[in-house]
């Protein structure tokens, strides 16, 4: 492989187009934007036009980083066009984006060379070669088959050429990094790796990316990353896949939750998102393109949970998988595999000087100095980046100190080679890595403050940043590389007992806690009991280690049972700022137990009952888990707790009510209570105005639910299988996602109307709906149609991820187009009210189960073909809308109604008019589709329906215009009366 670097661009854009159709309108509009927004320009006003493609002309295609094709009438009418689109199409080969515009031209006529654009191609044709013929003819159908902006789509041009400018600097910003600058032999690699990619190809694709750890994978995928993504509208590179699955304290199901939930938070911008089944990845990603980076996977269950079957994802998917595994690629049935292979060593030499001296080849008297570094590194990638870092700015006496060291030690193990950057680091940072090592990799900066408040870490942090020892994640997480870690772990274990600030063997942890014999040194204790098979702690264990700060207690395997005995007695340490104790054996915490420092608190799976006696001090205190705490009947008084970000009382079975104190909590973000079987009631007058998530799945007992969430922000409830619950409060957010209620068997009430456009309402086998319920799950969930016809921006045709299921076995009235069957045809109502393709429709359907719910995912296809009314040919029209509903089908033994919208993509949206529609709903082997019914909304359609909270806000509106203008007048008459008293002041002072 050559040394190589990322490519540099002459030009931001190169334009194509037909100088007489827009040059002096829509094109130079075009150029003075670029030039406002700073995107350099090729202009080619100089260059005489001919037959054939000037060299300048070709060079300034190849030296462009985006190709914009204008496509107007006349553009196939100049051959010097053709030729021009050919060779940007070429380029696009070589990892140019290529950007289209059709301008007054129908994308149909080009793509297939027809009216007014396909006369002006065919006399171009004429006298010219069948290859010529045969290259442009290809060219224009493949650039035509490209997603572009219709100029017809667009009431206002300006905004049209706003919109192509703000794409391009999303395209631009998107592009290659400068970090990715000088890497050696990357271009390489990810010229291998698109061509296993096949992104031509429109088939959702899987492809692993595999090699030994510090050869490269994170670096290549990265890159990869963030060339690729601005053509997918989902995407999202997940870090540390096997980290993630390690952290997380629950069984194999509850891990590949998390796991799903990182992602979902991540690719769908909501970070407080929760799911309670397996199948939330297919029916939020499925039929959407994404673009999904999992990497550091090492066990098959991540894969099983992240990506089971890429054929739910949309067209043009693509999944990326890095592991050190090749047999797990193999097992999960991923094919298209890259290995990453050991660089030259030419190349570990650049990659060695980079990091050392910043350019790609040692200075003067450094050449041989620098093949050692190399050689000894064993061409390892991480390993020549570590070293040369930490060799950098050291004169030449020095390094020949540093490479005798490496070179007559007689372990070449890289864990060696990795200790030269942790040795260079003043004492200070080396306790800040061996803290981050041990606890806090993949934790955020700012909580790292609060843990570390004795250590001034900032420096420190720089440092390590700088040494390549750690790297900072965009959204704040602290991540260092799994063989630093070991680093950390290993030097933990050089030092003398009596030096050690972090006890992790568990042998002399468990020595220490039964005879008492910590010291003041001891700050962190991680200790895993998975090889103990009995400890017992002495009452004044931690009184010496008045020090500590961080004890985490846990165990790699749930079925290992270890005996742990506490004295009542026992003390803990004032100071602590971290405490995780998996199964803490003891009813109650200690008597003297202070938790004002504590900023996280992890009690998974105690036998408590209760934490403490009355109100503690915890104004620090930003998570607290209590999951799984079966015995725990009493939360303790969190009146003081106003920095609590997460409440975890998931699973505590004995708990019969929640604390008043929780009301004024205005920071919690997450209250989770799934299977708290005995919880009846939740206290009245919640004020939790940052709460995200509420997730009450399976709270047996529970009767009411009437908290008045003020959060705006609030974007899922679960309450599935509350089967007492009866009503719903009313929910202000405008922002709500999902509602999940299913089978709450007793629900007879919810809320007059759903403030949020967007609302998955999942109320199946709620049997016991009202008839009011019903009608207003069915009218008001969804936004009124109106307000998207005629719309501009792209993103607004996008399928409207809301819907709604509840039982029923008959479409409702109010879908005047109804049919038996899983079709329907629409045709106009009469001549004066023509059927227009822009039309908007909600869908309503009833769905029977066959039989039981097999391997087989349920969804729902709903396939729309249009007829045109025209005196051309007419074409018909296909899209798909699936939509996978696994969780809201899988267990169905009764027939339900399913309502959704129905919208046109923007580029749709000008088909003209309809002679009639068909609807044909499609929902695989386990269901049958009994009935569906359809109800258009349109730009002259009025409101389906007067919404009672609707009339409210109408009427709020007006009375608070009534009172504003009284405010108004009354002020205004003050202002007078003040301007005639100081005038008649200023008179009589001036008469005086």
């Amino acid at each position: 492989m050559a040394l190589s670097s990322s490519r540099s661009w002459r030009y931001n854009v190169f334009l194509s187009f037909h100088g007489p159709d827009v040059r002096s309108s829509y094109l130079s509009h075009l150029r003075k934007q670029f030039e406002r927004n700073g995107i350099i320009t090729f202009n080619d006003q100089e260059i005489e036009r001919s037959q054939t493609i000037k060299p300048e002309l070709t060079r300034a295609i190849q030296e462009s980083r985006i190709s914009i094709v204008v496509l107007s009438q006349n553009y196939a009418s100049s051959s010097w066009c053709l030729n021009e689109l050919v060779e940007i199409l070429d380029c696009k080969e070589t990892g140019q984006i290529v950007m289209t515009v059709f301008y007054k031209v129908n994308p149909s006529d080009v793509r297939k060379q027809i009216g007014g654009f396909g006369k002006a191609f065919k006399e171009t044709c004429q006298g010219k070669t069948e290859t010529e013929i045969q290259s442009w003819t290809k060219a224009l159908t493949y650039v035509a088959n490209i997603e572009g902006e219709h100029s017809l789509n667009w009431v206002n041009e300006a905004d049209l050429i706003e919109k192509i400018a703000t794409d391009v600097s999303n395209k631009l910003n998107a592009s290659l990094s400068r970090d990715f600058d000088g890497m050696v032999g990357l271009e390489d690699h990810l010229g291998k790796m698109k061509s296993l990619l096949h992104l031509e190809n429109n088939e959702a694709m899987i492809i692993g990316i595999s090699g030994p750890a510090g050869i490269g994978k994170t670096t290549i995928a990265r890159a990869l990353f963030n060339q690729l993504s601005f053509s997918f509208p989902l995407r999202y590179f997940m870090g540390n896949v096997k980290g993630s699955y390690r952290r997380t304290d629950c069984d194999e199901h509850g891990l590949k939750l998390r796991l799903q939930e990182q992602l979902l938070r991540k690719i769908l911008n909501q970070k407080r998102m929760k799911i309670s089944h397996l199948n939330v990845i297919y029916e939020r990603l499925g039929n959407q393109k994404v673009l999904i980076i999992l990497d550091d996977v090492d066990h098959l269950e991540q894969l099983d949970a992240l990506a089971r079957d890429i054929s739910w994802f949309g067209h043009g998917s693509r999944i990326i998988v890095t592991t050190e595994d090749q047999e797990l690629l193999q097992q999960h049935g991923i094919n298209n595999v890259y290995n990453v292979a050991f660089p030259s060593s030419e190349e570990a030499l650049g990659i060695f000087c980079l990091s050392a001296f910043k350019q790609i080849s040692p200075p003067d008297g450094f050449g041989r100095l620098a093949e050692r570094a190399a050689e000894l590194c064993s061409n390892l990638p991480l390993g020549l980046c570590v070293v040369g870092s930490s060799l950098r700015k050291k004169k030449e006496d020095e390094w020949e100190v540093v490479l005798h060291r490496l070179e007559t030690s007689l372990d070449r193990d890289i864990e060696r080679i990795l200790k030269v950057g942790y040795d260079g680091l003043h004492e200070k940072d080396q306790a800040l890595f061996l803290y981050i090592a041990v606890f806090f990799n993949y934790t955020k900066c700012d909580h790292l403050s609060a843990m570390l408040a004795d250590l001034d870490e900032r420096h420190g942090l720089k440092t390590l940043v700088d040494k390549s020892l750690i790297c900072i994640s965009t959204n704040g997480d602290i991540q260092m590389h799994k063989l630093l870690q070991q680093v950390g772990t290993q030097e933990i274990k050089r030092q003398e007992p009596w030096k050690r600030h972090i006890l992790i063997d568990p042998y002399e942890i468990c020595d220490v806690l039964q005879s008492n014999t910590g010291t003041g040194t001891v700050m962190g204790i991680s200790f895993d009991i998975t090889e103990i098979s009995k400890v017992s702690i002495s009452k004044k264990t931690f009184r010496r280690m008045c020090n500590l700060r961080f004890l985490r207690v846990y165990k790699r395997r749930i079925d290992k049972n270890v005996e742990v005995h506490i004295p009542e007695e026992m003390e803990f340490p004032h100071g602590l700022r971290l405490l995780h104790w998996k199964a803490y054996p003891s009813k109650c915490l200690p008597p003297t137990f202070h938790p004002e420092y504590l900023v996280e608190l992890n009690m998974q799976h105690s036998q408590l009952e209760k934490l403490w006696e009355g109100t503690q001090p915890l104004t620090n205190l930003t998570k607290m888990n209590l999951s799984g705490s079966g015995n725990l009947k009493e939360v303790p008084d969190l009146s003081n707790a106003k920095n609590l970000e997460l409440l975890d009382l998931s699973g505590c079975m004995s708990l019969v009510e929640i604390p008043s104190s929780i009301s004024n909590l205005h920071k919690l973000q997450e209250l989770m209570m799934m299977f708290c079987i005995n919880l009846e009631v939740i206290p009245e007058g919640l004020n939790l105005m940052s709460i995200e998530t509420v997730n009450m799945v399976g709270c047996l007992r529970l009767r009411t639910f009437t908290p008045s969430f003020m959060s705006f922000n609030l974007r899922h409830i679960f309450l599935t299988r509350c089967e007492k619950l009866q009503s719903l409060p009313d929910i202000v957010s405008t922002e709500l996602i999902t509602l999940n209620v299913n089978g709450c068997q007793s629900l007879q009430r919810v809320p007059n109307c759903f403030h949020s456009t967007k609302v998955a309402l999942n109320f199946t086998k709620c049997f016991n709906l009202s008839q009011e319920a019903r009608k207003s799950i069915i009218q008001r969930s969804f936004l009124d149609g109106r307000k998207y016809v005629g719309t501009r921006s792209s993103n607004k045709w996008a399928r409207l991820p809301g819907w709604a299921c509840l039982p029923g076995n008959e479409v409702p009235a109010e879908f005047n187009h109804r049919a038996k069957g899983n079709s329907l045809t629409i045709l106009p109502e009469s001549s004066d009210k023509p059927l227009y393709a822009s039309a908007i429709f909600k869908i309503c359907i009833v769905i029977s189960p066959k039989n039981k719910v097999g391997s087989n995912l349920p969804k729902i296809i709903c396939l729309r073909m249009n007829k045109f009314v025209c005196s051309c040919p007419c074409y018909d029209f296909q899209v798909y809308n699936k939509i996978s509903m696994s969780s809201v089908f899988a267990h169905l033994s009764t027939e339900h109604l399913f309502v959704f919208l129905y919208v046109l993509d923007q580029k749709d949206h000008s088909l003209g008019v309809l002679s009639e529609i068909l609807f044909k709903i499609e929902s695989g082997p386990n269901f049958e589709i009994t009935e569906c019914g359809a109800q258009m909304w349109t730009e002259e359609t009025p409101a389906l329906e007067t919404i009672e909270c609707g009339a409210e806000e109408t009427e709020n509106v007006d009375e608070g215009k009534s009172r504003r203008s009284f405010w108004s007048c009354l002020l205004l008459c003050c202002f007078i009366v003040c301007c005639i008293v100081i005038f008649a002041w200023g008179k009589k002072t001036i008469d005086f």
